[in-house]
């Protein structure tokens, strides 16, 4: 999403080196898309697990303090007795809770006990206070083993989605732009596709197109390929290489590999991920942060979740929560900002792109029509 432009936008690219840069690009995904996404409720979160019921247990009391001598009446009574420490169970085995119902069932008995109570003394206190904590950290284990899991997550099917581009550069612009999220089995492809002017004759066209694997992580990439032609001038093409390890950017330089890393196509795809999995994330003031290949460098980019918003769609209003990148992150003259809204209705799917230059130029692509699907 960082790579759109015009003429001057163009000169920041960079153009592939040697062979790697003409290397045969992946097939596309071959997909048919059927069905209209109609705006539908988010996904439930998991709800929280039921309360542990507690256990009433008998009143334990400590060995009987010694009786004060005959001789001493007026000598003060001897201060209660607390449980050993070693009649406390251990945090790590049975966790916080059960740890702290063992600490206070052997509390001393005269906080617990009415005055003149039979209490019960020797080994039987003892065995009583060691089958009750046995009873609770077996229940405090069920509960964990009972509550309810969090759905698996489903990648949603192959989905496109139109936008009505506008914008200014040296004058107002307009055209078209399509994002297509493609998957089959573990593998993925994001494309995306914009178009200053008419489709037949652009002025400028730019597409960029992620192809990678889906893991348990979220996407991890493989390659990204980006071509940009302007009218006037020969078609700039450049890729980036992932390998387990590392990264080959534009210029052939080899960089490490951070885990988490996404390129400028597949990042609001991985968003859109993370806001399914941890809506909590999408309120204001939270941020989320992963490192991007850009085609110079490798960067850790931070993008904050500001408030929500209605948007006034072609396919009706719609409630979205934008996110911007973190000013500390974008290099002016280098980096282009793309700012998103994300529509918890349309599974969390990005409806509006805004991308800037500069203070002045900008574009800005809104949802033009229904999302589409495939089977």
């Amino acid at each position: 999403m960082h790579g759109w432009g015009a003429s001057r936008l163009a000169d920041h690219l960079e153009t592939a080196v040697g062979a790697a840069g003409a290397s045969k690009r992946p097939p596309p995904i071959e997909v048919s898309f059927v069905r209209e996404l109609l705006p539908s409720a988010p996904p439930a979160t998991p709800p929280a697990p039921p309360p542990r019921p507690k256990r009433r247990a008998a009143a334990a009391a400590p060995p009987p303090a010694p009786q004060p001598a005959a001789s001493a009446p007026d000598a003060e009574p001897a201060p209660p007795q607390v449980a050993d420490a070693a009649s406390v169970p251990d945090a790590s085995a049975f966790g916080a809770e059960a740890t702290a119902l063992a600490v206070a069932e052997a509390a001393p008995v005269e906080a617990a006990t009415p005055a003149g109570a039979e209490v019960e003394t020797g080994g039987e206190a003892v065995e009583a206070v060691e089958a009750v904590e046995a009873v609770e950290a077996v229940e405090a284990v069920e509960a964990v083993a009972s509550a309810p899991a969090a759905p698996p997550f489903e990648w949603p099917p192959s989905t496109r989605l139109s936008y009505r581009l506008t914008g200014w550069y040296r004058g107002a612009v307009e055209g078209s732009a399509q994002v297509q999220w493609l998957r089959e089995g573990e593998r993925y492809q994001v494309h995306l596709e914009v178009v200053v002017g008419p489709t037949f004759a652009p002025l400028v066209a730019r597409r960029m197109v992620s192809d990678g694997e889906l893991t348990a992580d979220g996407l991890r990439p493989r390659r990204y390929d980006e071509e940009t032609s302007v009218i006037g001038r020969p078609t700039r093409r450049l890729t980036l290489f992932f390998d387990r390890d590392g990264v080959r950017l534009a210029d052939g330089r080899e960089v490490p590999r951070p885990d988490g890393l996404q390129d400028p196509s597949s990042q609001f795809v991985q968003m859109s991920w993370l806001f399914t999995l941890q809506p909590q994330l999408l309120r204001a003031g939270e941020a989320v942060e992963f490192p991007l290949a850009l085609p110079r460098r490798v960067e850790r980019w931070r993008y904050e979740v500001l408030d929500e918003q209605r948007l006034d769609t072609p396919i009706g209003s719609l409630d979205a929560v934008h996110v911007r990148p973190s000013r500390n992150v974008v290099r002016r003259g280098q980096d282009l900002s793309a700012e998103a809204w994300f529509a918890p209705t349309l599974q969390y799917l990005p409806v509006r792109i805004l991308i800037r230059q500069d203070g002045e130029n900008y574009v800005d692509m809104t949802l033009s029509s229904r999302p589409l699907q495939g089977p």
